[in-house]
Order: C-alpha cells, then structure tokens, then sequence
C-alpha cells in the first residue's frame, strides 16, 4: 500500500507513476549493484590472501609449487605442488571466523562437498591429460586457514582427502 501511495499519480516535477517507479528501481539496482561489488572483492581478497599462506606453508615444508590457480574451463585448482615425487593438488579454504566459533573445526574441510569434489576432479584430470609424463603418485590434500577478528590466523593442512576414484590410476607415457 506505502508503494502505491508512493508511486501513485505525478510528482511536483511532473514525472509519471511509471518514471518514478523506474528511478527506485534504479537507485535500488545502483545500492546493491556497488554492495554487492564491495562483498565479492573482500571474498575474493581473502582467499587470495590465503592460497599465498598456504603456499608459503608448503614451501616452508620443503615443497616445489607447480602452478597456482590453474584452470580447465571453469574448473579450478588452487595449488598444484610437488611433495617429493607425488603430485599434489591442494584445494584451499579460508574463512574469516567469529569469534564465537572459535571450535568450528574442519569448516573448510566440509566446504568441499559433492559438488566442489566433481569440479576438482574434472580439473585434476585436464591436469594431468597435459602432462607429457604423469607422475606415479599423485594425491588431492585441503588446506584451511581460520582468520579470527584479531588477525592471528590457524592452518590445518588435511592430507590424503578422498577425491579420486579407488581405482583411478595415473598412466604412464613413456
């Protein structure tokens, strides 16, 4: 009802019903359009700040880091990492924490779900299809970062998380 008295009839300016109802729409799209633009940057400056922590925890370990965000289509793969002679693919999950869930282990971890699973498994396949030689041993591991209000940050590092099929193997060229 308070939007129909709103838009209803003309203006002291003489814009229509219609006019007026297409300038809210606007100024609405406008807000959230900009709101929107502002969340999507900070989501994306925080899993940008945590794949290059992640990275420099494997590094640290010893590791050679192959790539970084290499994609297949509209696949991605985080990190792809050398641990030795296995191949690693390393999805990463960064999540800014309330304080209140200070216990909320394994968060990143369930973040990988059915469907992220597909998508990973898809782009690890492109991967190795690239390979002139694929590796014997290879292995999908998930490394969450919590980042709590006051800035200190908990690495977890889950290796060995089920992604490929049991009898997958990787072929070998010769």
């Amino acid at each position: 009802m308070a939007l129909v008295g709103i838009f209803a009839g003309t203006s002291d300016f003489g814009m229509s019903g219609r006019m007026r109802i297409l300038c809210w729409l606007r100024q609405r799209w406008e807000r959230w359009r900009t709101n929107w633009a502002a969340a999507l940057a900070r989501r994306r400056s925080t899993g940008w700040q945590g794949e290059a922590e992640a990275a420099r925890y494997l590094r640290r370990r010893g590791w050679r880091i192959v790539a970084r965000n290499w994609r297949a289509g509209r696949d991605e793969l985080d990190i792809v990492a050398r641990d030795g002679e296995n191949l690693v693919f390393v999805e990463v999950k960064t999540r800014r924490v309330p304080e209140k869930m200070l216990d909320a282990a394994g968060l990143g971890l369930r973040a990988v779900d059915a469907r992220k699973r597909k998508a990973l498994l898809r782009a690890c396949r492109a991967y190795l299809a690239e390979l002139r030689h694929r590796p014997r041993h290879f292995r999908f591991d998930v490394i969450e970062i919590k980042i709590h209000k006051n800035g200190t940050r908990d690495l977890q590092h889950h290796q060995g998380v089920p992604l490929f099929p049991k009898f997958f193997q990787s072929k070998t060229h010769g």
